[in-house]
């Protein structure tokens, strides 16, 4: 079982901090609580973990910029308020983290960058460059266009999306309750703190509240994405942004808020995702060292190795992989189309760019994208 000390030491993190914490709920953003989580998120990057940060805040920040009593309705108004408050919260991050010689990077994504499979991995691969290069992402649902049918609904979601993304080991929910109780503390003062349990767990929604009118998201929401976190082997603590230095005590192992915990391995289960999510769209057929490569150290599959290329396809299609005989060996999401793969196929990887003229990725299907047979 996953244990908090070994969560505290994991080295990918996604962290997201709700709007009633970031906007004091609703007065505007609170500078001096957001110098305070990114100190801790500075000690964190020190110690080696990568982080990605999912912010709410804008739509907040942006009616209080524009000096509205309430939150609107109306979607053009949400959206309106949105591309005001984003300036105020890209400042504030901006300024807080160089203030740690920390780079961030603005990052706006809607629903359809993540189940359109080419935009996953566009997305996917700026994400990983971003974190290699030590640089900070700061993510929020793009509100500006968006539109009813199509955004996520609160950035529980998204944050539950991205740990899909990027594997992470741990998403931090930061809100302005503890943790999960037994039942709504706000109306019953016998409420008791959940500890632990098992994330896509069925009971526990019995025990969530509907969620307060700053944000869009309340304890239902945050359950929502730590089930869908855990597809990828990630697990999950939601915990009180008021609590002191409370990124620090989860990194020290404390028991702090509610863990949930994903049922399988991080691989077994992004695995699994990926092979029961995806239809094959053609096949490449490998040479008997890129089969031992697959079979034997798991690794990834590159261009020099492929000998064949049958069926169309895009970039971020799922194809299978056959060696010379037939027997299927693995399948997996592809970095390039079927008309950019036929060109380099047989060739070093070092020869992409020159004989494409520019280069995605060094490997056809990388291994975290290839679901062995």
């Amino acid at each position: 079982m996953t244990t908090r000390t070994q969560l505290g030491q994991s080295t990918c993190w996604v962290i997201k901090i709700g709007s009633a914490l970031l906007t004091n709920d609703g007065r505007g953003l609170d500078i001096a609580a957001i110098t305070g989580w990114v100190r801790q998120m500075a000690t964190l990057r020190q110690q080696g973990v990568n982080i990605v940060l999912v912010s709410s805040g804008a739509v907040v920040e942006g009616v209080k910029r524009l000096g509205w009593t309430h939150r609107p309705h109306a979607l053009y108004e949400l959206q309106a308020a949105a591309a005001v408050g984003q300036m105020g919260l890209v400042q504030a991050y901006e300024s807080c983290f160089q203030l740690h010689d920390l780079h961030t990077a603005q990052i706006l994504l809607t629903h359809d960058d993540l189940s359109d499979r080419q935009r996953y991995l566009n997305a996917r691969s700026t994400l990983r460059e971003l974190l290699k290069l030590g640089v900070i992402p700061v993510i929020n649902e793009n509100d500006t266009v968006v539109t009813e049918e199509i955004r996520f609904g609160d950035n529980d979601t998204l944050a539950g999306l991205v740990c899909n993304l990027i594997e992470a080991d741990l998403m931090v929910i930061l809100t302005d309750q503890d943790g999960l109780f037994d039942k709504d503390p706000r109306r019953h003062s016998d409420a008791s703190l959940i500890n632990e349990a098992h994330a896509g767990d069925k009971k526990l929604e019995t025990m969530a509240d509907s969620g307060s009118d700053i944000g869009r998201g309340g304890m239902q929401t945050k359950l929502g994405a730590a089930a869908l976190a855990a597809r990828s082997g990630t697990a999950t603590i939601i915990a009180s942004g008021r609590i002191e230095k409370v990124l620090d005590q989860i990194a020290a192992g404390d028991e702090v808020g509610t863990l949930l915990i994903p049922g399988q391995e991080t691989l077994a289960a992004r695995k699994q995702w990926l092979a029961g999510h995806l239809q094959l769209s053609g096949q490449l057929i490998l040479d008997a060292g890129a089969v031992k490569v697959l079979q034997e150290s798991g690794g990834s599959l590159l261009a020099v190795g492929v000998k064949k290329v049958e069926g169309t396809f895009v970039r971020g299609d799922m194809v299978k992989c056959v060696d010379e005989n037939g027997k299927e060996i693995a399948s997996g999401l592809v970095n390039y189309s079927s008309e950019e793969s036929s060109k380099i196929i047989g060739r070093p990887s070092a020869h992409i760019e020159e004989i494409l003229g520019y280069v995605d990725e060094p490997e056809l299907i990388h291994r975290d994208n290839l679901v062995l047979n």
